[in-house]
């Protein structure tokens, strides 16, 4: 007996349908091949007849960008799905998902260095009271500390 997602994808192909599990891989791929900063801004929607993969993302200024390093980001997802990765990418403006808490682990921020810890000593020293002084200054470092990671996309 032959199973029916088999004989429907098989009908959809005829029909010049994309395959809906290719949409599926990639999907799932997206966040770790592209890395975190361009999931939360860009995200698969759709595989037109001719297998392009159509990607929305939060501004014209992300589709824009992504669509001048459409030939990288082809190569990372060809890194992770093999032969599945679509030929071409298309990036436009449009609706893109809130990463839930299982799409996007939660990054940990790097501990602050001693330099780190010293700025932030400083910059905080003029607040008289001791314990608004100490907090600030662990904020301080954290947020100096976090802004190390801040930089790659």
């Amino acid at each position: 007996m032959e199973r029916l997602d088999g004989s429907v994808r098989g009908a959809l192909r005829r029909a010049g349908v994309p395959d809906a599990g290719v949409l599926a891989e990639v999907t799932r791929a997206w966040p770790g091949a592209v890395g975190e900063g361009i999931a939360r801004s860009a995200w698969p929607q759709r595989l037109a007849r001719d297998g392009t993969l159509h990607v929305t993302t939060v501004s014209a200024t992300w589709a824009f960008e992504l669509g001048r390093m459409e030939e990288e980001v082809r190569a990372k997802l060809r890194a992770a799905i093999g032969d599945a990765t679509p030929p071409a990418l298309r990036f436009a403006p449009g609706p893109v998902p809130s990463p839930g808490a299982e799409a996007l682990p939660a990054a940990t921020p790097p501990p602050p260095t001693a330099s780190e810890e010293a700025e932030a000593a400083s910059l905080s020293a003029a607040i008289e009271d001791p314990e608004l002084r100490e907090a600030v200054c662990r904020a301080v470092a954290a947020s100096l500390a976090a802004a190390r990671t801040d930089r790659g996309v």
